[in-house]
C-alpha cells in the first residue's frame, strides 16, 4: 500500500481518463491493497492478476519459467479471484470492479456479477478458443434468461454465505 498509492497518485496526475488498478492476488490484504489504489485517485478496480506459480521440468531438473516469475493463470484461478473480487466489493460496495481469473463459461460471468465484479475480462479462454467471448456471452445471456435476470447489474454483490 507504502508503494502503491503514491504510484496511483502520479499516473492520476497525468492520466485524464478513467484510470483503474489491477490488483494481485498473492499481497496479505487485497483489501488494503485496493484502498490505497482507490485513495491515490483510482477510478475503479480490476480482480486479479494471476497467481504465482511454476512448473518443473523432470528430465532438466529446471524450474519453469523459474521460482517467482511465473504466473498460473486460467481456469484453476477461478476461485481465489471471486474470493477476492468479493472482499473488495464487500470494503468498497460503490467502487466498479472488473472481475479477471478463469472465465470460460456463461456462468463463471454471472458468478463474478454475484460476487461483486460489475464487468468482467476474459483472456486465457481466448488464447485456447480465440471466439471464446462470444460463445461465453450467448452462454451467460441465456443463463439470465433462465434465471429470470433482467438486468445483471441487479444481481452484482448479491451472492450470500451459505
Amino acid at each position: 500500500p507504502a508503494v502503491l498509492r503514491p504510484l496511483v497518485e502520479a499516473c492520476r496526475r497525468v492520466c485524464r481518463k478513467p484510470l483503474l488498478v489491477k490488483l494481485s492476488p498473492n499481497v496479505t490484504s487485497i483489501v488494503a491493497m485496493a484502498a490505497a489504489a482507490l485513495e491515490g485517485g483510482a477510478d475503479g478496480l480490476t480482480c486479479v492478476n494471476t497467481l504465482l506459480g511454476c512448473d518443473v521440468d523432470v528430465r532438466r531438473r529446471r524450474f519453469l519459467p523459474g521460482p517467482g516469475r511465473g504466473g498460473l493463470s486460467g481456469p484453476a484461478t477461478l476461485p481465489v479471484a471471486l474470493l477476492k473480487v468479493a472482499e473488495v466489493h464487500r470494503a468498497f460496495p460503490e467502487t466498479p470492479i472488473i472481475g479477471v481469473g478463469g472465465i470460460r463459461r456463461g456462468e463463471d460471468v454471472l458468478k463474478f456479477l454475484l460476487a461483486g465484479a460489475t464487468a468482467v475480462q476474459v483472456g486465457t479462454a481466448i488464447l485456447i478458443e480465440p471466439t471464446a467471448p462470444v460463445r461465453i456471452l450467448r452462454e451467460f445471456i441465456e443463463l439470465c434468461e433462465e434465471l429470470n435476470i433482467q438486468r445483471p447489474a441487479e444481481v452484482v454483490g448479491t451472492a450470500t454465505v451459505g
